[in-house]
């Protein structure tokens, strides 16, 4: 997978720019605040229709302008195409592929991207929403029918906790919670089984990387836990996942009336790290930490390799000064050595080591210009 050109009119601090894309890694050097993250934000848009810096597309229209435009030609598996993003201050924004007006469940998997971004360091130690937002994002662009699954367990979520609290004030009746729960337990369990599946794939892959990294020191490993599992073991439940829920809604019916939650689902899961055996989470070292999340960064990448047949493009917003000298060089070798698309911003030309990369862009002010 490879972006070609990428053009923006309006978008951000750019009035307008094309920028022609070599296939390996581009990096894009300029002081805070000139434009190299808006860039990086473009390509993460067209992969999932959602920017990871802000929910409002009106912010991403240049101040004063009445109207936004991305562009992107680009090949996948060898096909050229084109994909376009027409963004409005006052109307809803407008998807092209190939000239065709596309929804957003037909825009996920069109072009596929790993971000890793400082923020990324805290994935481990941070709240279980960004690890449960980690799988999400991954899975659905490997596999799009997971996000149409995700889109309608949320909406199906979001109208039984509005029932649960009309049954505890008196404004409907309880026996009307299990048409809901009809409907969302099997989404429920789609969600959890392809997560459980991938995260069995990404262990693997993240532990290889972890003693890769370590120098065999380290050995991580990944689980997917289940809230309300007790210790009990995913894998083992995965055949039985349908009923385990059931019962689980069921049994904390009652009290989720009385709170107007549904306490248990996939909302309520997470992904545990585990380093030679003790929970990463809580006992690892914040180099440990940062280590894992390299690990899992680098095998997210091979994880859509083997699920899509080529590489995601990577993009690296301002993590070099985040890493140190030995993970960086570790990343950076990694990128050199498997020949992908990678869109990397910096501060610094000395994170590069010289001859490592050729190509150079320079942003100010909102110009890229090519080294």
């Amino acid at each position: 997978m490879i972006i070609k050109r990428l053009e923006l009119k309006n978008f951000r601090n750019y009035k307008e720019e094309t920028i022609e894309l070599p296939s390996g890694a581009s990096v894009f050097l300029g002081q805070n605040a000139q434009g190299k993250t808006n860039i990086l934000e473009a390509v993460y848009y067209a992969a999932l229709g959602r920017s990871h810096r802000t929910s409002a597309d009106t912010d991403l229209v240049r101040w004063e302008e009445g109207e936004a435009l991305l562009s992107f030609d680009f090949f996948r598996m060898d096909a050229e195409n084109k994909l376009e993003f027409r963004f409005f201050r006052e109307n809803r924004r407008k998807i092209f592929r190939n000239g065709a007006p596309i929804r957003m469940k037909d825009l996920i998997g069109t072009i596929n991207v790993v971000l890793f971004s400082p923020e990324d360091l805290f994935l481990i130690k941070g709240a279980p929403a960004g690890r449960r937002r980690f799988l999400d994002m991954e899975i659905s662009q490997a596999d799009p029918s997971y996000f149409y699954d995700l889109a309608v367990y949320t909406r199906l979520l979001s109208q039984r906790n509005t029932l649960l609290k009309q049954v505890r004030d008196g404004e409907a009746d309880e026996s009307e919670i299990p048409l809901w729960d009809v409907q969302m337990v099997p989404r429920a369990v789609s969600i959890m089984k392809k997560r459980i599946s991938a995260v069995k794939k990404l262990d693997v892959l993240a532990s290889r990387t972890q003693r890769e990294i370590s120098g065999g020191k380290e050995n991580l490993s990944l689980r997917y836990e289940l809230h309300g599992a007790d210790g009990e073991e995913t894998g083992s439940m995965t055949d039985d996942l349908f009923s385990w829920y059931n019962k689980k809604l069921a049994d904390s019916l009652q009290l989720d009336i009385i709170r107007g939650v549904t306490r248990f689902g996939p909302h309520r899961d997470d992904l545990a790290f585990f380093v030679n055996g003790a929970d990463l989470r809580a006992y690892g070292s914040q180099g440990q930490q940062r280590t894992g999340v390299l690990a899992l960064k680098l095998a997210e990448l091979v994880f859509f390799k083997e699920e899509t047949g080529e590489y995601p493009i990577l993009l690296l917003d301002d993590v070099m000064s985040e890493l140190d000298r030995d993970r960086r060089e570790k990343l950076l070798s990694f990128i050199r050595g498997e020949k992908l698309q990678a869109l990397i911003t910096a501060t610094d030309e000395a994170y590069f080591p010289s001859g490592s990369f050729e190509n150079f862009f320079y942003v100010s002010h909102g110009t890229v210009k090519a080294g």
